[in-house]
């Protein structure tokens, strides 16, 4: 039997700005755009990890009632859910990759324990850690 995680979704308060975000600015890839009425499904995928996906979730019905996603979407855009990891092999050639595409980062990269990391959000206010893998 296998099993594993396959989606991690987050809210978004724009799918289509979301997507563009971590595709055109991140590298992302699609990997499902699917609709069912006002409910949407989408989900991205990193190139270099196909059996995994980040789902770019508005919240709202079906799903939430109107006050709770209002309430995540107030949450989401002070940047107070978790932050998302991201390991690179270059911390701080991927960090001025980016800052050339026009990601926003809310931290340089900067050495610590042993390693380099660096500091994002996206559209939504989502905060992501940028760290540059540990070689050897």
């Amino acid at each position: 039997m296998t099993q594993g995680v396959e989606v991690v979704g987050l809210y978004v308060h724009d799918q289509d700005e979301a997507l563009a975000f971590y595709v055109d600015k991140l590298g992302f890839r699609v990997h499902t755009d699917v609709g069912n009425g006002d409910y949407r499904w989408l989900t991205v995928q990193h190139p270099e990890q196909p059996s995994f996906q980040l789902g770019l979730f508005k919240p709202g019905p079906p799903v939430l009632d109107t006050a709770t996603a209002q309430a995540l979407r107030a949450l989401v855009a002070k940047g107070a859910m978790p932050p998302l990891v991201l390991t690179v092999d270059d911390c701080r050639a991927t960090y001025e990759q980016w800052l050339g595409r026009g990601v926003e980062f809310t931290q340089e990269p900067v050495d610590r324990y042993g390693t380099v990391d660096a500091g994002f959000r996206d559209p939504s206010g989502n905060g992501w850690k940028m760290i540059q893998a540990r070689r050897g």
